[in-house]
């Protein structure tokens, strides 16, 4: 994967306000040759990512929230492949999803394309406030701690910790990134957190109509089929209404 230099070697002297933590440099098959991510000693509370946030991306540094919790132990035990994944800006998102949709879609249904672009304001501004609220009392994570991420753009965090979360459904993390890469042009998405096989974006620009959002639901539904087959109603109309008409945060988990 084509990466900017890998400025965690030298975090100690870039200047950032952290709190106690380590670098992570495991993977499936042993050390990495350089740190893969930083990551906090402590559960994370609200404030904590802002406050990165905002330095971070100056020393080529990202924030994303990881969860250390829920069964499967934090990313030293994630099996993360850094060295099975491509570069996302080498694959097409539309390419992608039509490719995924067909393995996926009923046979008879045709790809409808993507959905069309929405003006999104201030993008940062509403991870904050998701971060902010995933980390209240009452989190749905388990163990939350923020970590830092060498990336070049908030859609590629996945891809540059070599994460295998969606690996029953696609095997290259790159080809999801660019995915995410087309959501962030044309929705305002982030990614804020990341666990063992789940993904939480937060989006500043969701669809506002039920047309909308059912559009978005194909994309969706290739992305991470899971999301419907395993909801209690399977079916695409029935997660736009509730999971993406006006809802300013996306969930996705792979079985």
């Amino acid at each position: 994967m084509a990466t900017l230099p890998n400025p965690l070697p030298r975090l100690a002297s870039l200047g950032l306000q952290l709190p106690p933590g380590e670098l992570v440099d495991a993977t499936d098959d042993g050390p990495w040759h350089e740190p893969l991510l930083w990551l906090a000693d402590g559960r994370a509370v609200p404030g904590d990512w802002a406050a990165v946030r905002a330095a971070a991306p100056g020393v080529g540094l990202l924030p994303v929230v990881l969860d250390d919790g829920a069964g499967h132990e934090g990313p030293r035990h994630w099996d993360l492949m850094p060295a099975e994944v491509s570069y996302p800006g080498d694959h097409d998102a539309e390419e992608v999803l039509e490719e995924l949709w067909d393995e996926c879609a009923e046979a008879d249904a045709d790809w409808p394309g993507l959905a069309d672009a929405r003006d999104a304001a201030d993008p940062d501004s509403v991870a904050d406030d998701i971060v902010n609220s995933l980390l209240d009392d009452g989190s749905p994570l388990k163990d939350p701690r923020l970590a830092l991420v060498p990336a070049r753009r908030s859609a590629d965090i996945p891809t540059a910790i070599g994460w295998t979360g969606p690996v029953n459904h696609e095997g290259d993390t790159a080809r999801l990134s660019a995915v995410l890469r087309s959501w962030e042009d044309r929705f305002g998405i982030r990614v804020v957190a990341l666990g063992f096989d789940t993904l939480l974006v937060s989006v500043a620009a969701p669809p506002t109509t039920l047309a909308e959002a059912e559009a978005l639901a194909a994309e969706h539904f290739a992305f991470c089929p899971d999301n419907i087959w395993q909801s209690d109603n399977p079916s695409r109309t029935a997660y736009a209404e509730r999971r993406l008409l006006n809802q300013p945060a996306w969930y996705f988990w792979w079985d």
